[in-house]
Order: C-alpha cells, then sequence, then structure tokens
C-alpha cells in the first residue's frame, strides 16, 4: 500500500490571518508530505506494507510509527479546520464537555494549558477514553492516543513548525488563534461517529 498526501478542504490561504498561507505550504506542503514520501520508503518488505495507518500507530516502532503516526496526526489536525466553521460544540458533545469540564470557557482554557505548558514537540488531545468519557492528553513526538486506546475528536499540533514563521515562539498566539477556526461540527461528527 502507497499512501498520499490527502487534499485539504480548505485554499491554502483560506485561513489567514489565524494562519498564513506560507505556513500551509510549509506545514502542510512539506512537512506533511514529507512523513507521507518517509513512510512509503519505509514500509516495504515490512509486515506494515499494507497496514493501515491505525495499525502502524498501534503496532510499529522507530521510523515507521513515527513517520506513520505523524501523517495520521496531521492529516486529522488539517481535516478540523474551516474559515465560517461551526464556533462552538451542541448536542451531544456540548452535554459531555460541560460534564466533564463545566463550562465551554472552562474547557477551553484547560485544553489551551496542556497545550502551552507540553515541553518541547508534540501534540495535545480531546479523546474519548474506553470509558465513553472526554479527556485531554498531551503527547510527545509524534504520540497518538489512538495507541492507548483511546479516540481522538480534535487535536493541536505544538511542533514548533506549526506557527514558528507566523508567531515565532509564542505558543499561546497561535493557541488563542487556533480556536478562531475550528469546526465543532467536524469535532461532533468525530464524537457521535
Amino acid at each position: 500500500m502507497s499512501f498520499e498526501l490527502p487534499k485539504l478542504n480548505f485554499a491554502p490561504n483560506a485561513l489567514e490571518p489565524q494562519i498564513s498561507q506560507k505556513t500551509i505550504e510549509f506545514h502542510y506542503g512539506k512537512h506533511h508530505q514529507t512523513y507521507v514520501t518517509k513512510l512509503n520508503n519505509l514500509i516495504p518488505g515490512t509486515e506494515f506494507e499494507n497496514a493501515s495507518l491505525e495499525d502502524i500507530i498501534k503496532k510499529a516502532d522507530g521510523g515507521i510509527f513515527n513517520n506513520g503516526a505523524q501523517v495520521w496526526n496531521h492529516t486529522f489536525y488539517f481535516e478540523q479546520f474551516a474559515k465560517n466553521g461551526k464556533k462552538e460544540p451542541s448536542g451531544a458533545l456540548k452535554s459531555a464537555i460541560e460534564q466533564e469540564f463545566g463550562t465551554f470557557a472552562e474547557f477551553k482554557e484547560k485544553f489551551t494549558q496542556a497545550a502551552t505548558t507540553l515541553f518541547g514537540s508534540g501534540w495535545a488531545w480531546l479523546v474519548v477514553d474506553p470509558d465513553g468519557e472526554l479527556e485531554i492528553v498531551q503527547t510527545q513526538n509524534a504520540g497518538n492516543p489512538l495507541r492507548d486506546g483511546k479516540k481522538p475528536i480534535m487535536t493541536c499540533d505544538v511542533w514548533e513548525h506549526a506557527y514558528y514563521l507566523d508567531k515565532q515562539n509564542a505558543r499561546p498566539k497561535y493557541l488563542e488563534d487556533f480556536w478562531d477556526i475550528l469546526d465543532w461540527e467536524v469535532i461532533s461528527e468525530r464524537y457521535n461517529g
């Protein structure tokens, strides 16, 4: 099986000013593409030659895991954005967020804290744990909650390549803008699906 860089659901300049076209060109066009290319070069002749990205995340190690997880993580990350998407959760997801975190504003504060305090490179996630409860988790580097039996429904990439061209080292400013371009309809579909 050969993996391909998935198409974006938006034009490269569609998320401006929160995320610039230049960042999309580098983050998606170069970093994401490099993970796809490296994974395709690593899997021939291995047990993962015909595996799904999910199986690679759950079972692989080393370079195959790192590149496979980064392909999945980035695809998942980019799919949740829309300039004019739904700005807040509703229905079952809203109720679950309020039950677990209090208000939506309190959830945003806790998630932002997790994303801004993650040391080094990695990801902050909103996941459904095996008991069906919402949880905010951090993963280092290419880490993915699927490996721990958790279902991701939202993520924030806090590798510097996600924001450095636009925000330099100001990760909190990146997080502030991140909330403006999330499409909660996509995130709700992941939760309900």
